[in-house]
């Protein structure tokens, strides 16, 4: 008899702690069904619920600077790269048409041929009837205004650069008035009372950076195939010169 109720006893408690061992792993488990929409938000609604919480003001303003800087970086980056000649292909073929068909075979290949590269060797050509030095001047002042057309609305790149970080550096400043504002009235200093004042003014200068980082990026990156664009230009115009006087000895 005792036997058999030791054995019931037995049965009962490993019930018992299936029970318990089950109802934990339902409560775990509810705990992770709730926390999974939390974990299943990616970056970019994380970035879009703080820039709502941020407020429309000046994270309106820091986001249409984004927007245009964004833009005309786009824009200089498809110039720059259609205005990108093989240069060395290209004076190759100067240099033959010269050989072959003279100055006007040479001009035919320049307008042929897309880039500033191609329009300083056809400026260039089309005063070498004159004199050396007269292409030449003409190549170096061909060449200043080629220069400004590739740097064509770069400088607004660089104002929405430096923009984008002082207007959320205000945003934080006035936020941190508002908050200290609140601390006045009332009297006393509550976390709760000034915690979203303070995230606000905080999120407007995060924004402010990113934007800033997002528009350098691309700025390096223009003045870059810039500055690899004029480098080609000046070495391609020294080249010009020196087949002209080859040409006409």
């Amino acid at each position: 008899m005792k036997k058999s109720f030791s054995i019931l006893a037995a049965a009962g408690l490993f019930v018992a702690g299936t029970n318990t061992v089950s109802a934990k792993v339902a409560a775990a488990a509810v705990v992770l069904q709730d926390a999974a929409p939390e974990a299943e938000k990616g970056f970019t609604q994380v970035l879009k619920e703080q820039f709502i919480q941020g407020g429309a003001g000046f994270m309106g303003i820091v986001l249409l600077c984004l927007i245009l800087g964004l833009a005309v970086a786009i824009e200089r980056i498809i110039y720059l790269n259609l205005a990108t000649t093989n240069t060395t292909k290209l004076k190759q073929q100067v240099e033959d048409a010269l050989a072959s068909g003279g100055v006007d075979a040479a001009k035919e290949v320049c307008r042929n041929t897309k880039g500033p590269v191609a329009s300083i060797f056809y400026q260039g050509l089309e005063r070498a009837g004159d004199s050396i030095e007269s292409a030449e001047k003409a190549v170096v002042a061909y060449g200043g205004v080629q220069m400004g057309q590739l740097e064509k609305n770069v400088s607004w790149l660089s104002l929405f650069i430096a923009v984008a970080p002082m207007l959320g550096f205000m945003g934080t400043v006035i936020g941190m008035i508002q908050a200290f504002q609140k601390i006045a009235a009332v009297g006393n200093l509550s976390a709760s009372l000034i915690a979203g004042d303070i995230q606000v003014a905080l999120l407007t200068t995060v924004f402010g950076l990113i934007t800033a980082i997002i528009l350098q990026i691309f700025y390096n990156y223009i003045i870059a195939k810039i500055d690899s664009i004029v480098n080609d230009m000046e070495d391609s115009s020294i080249t010009l010169i020196d087949m002209l006087s080859d040409h006409k000895k």
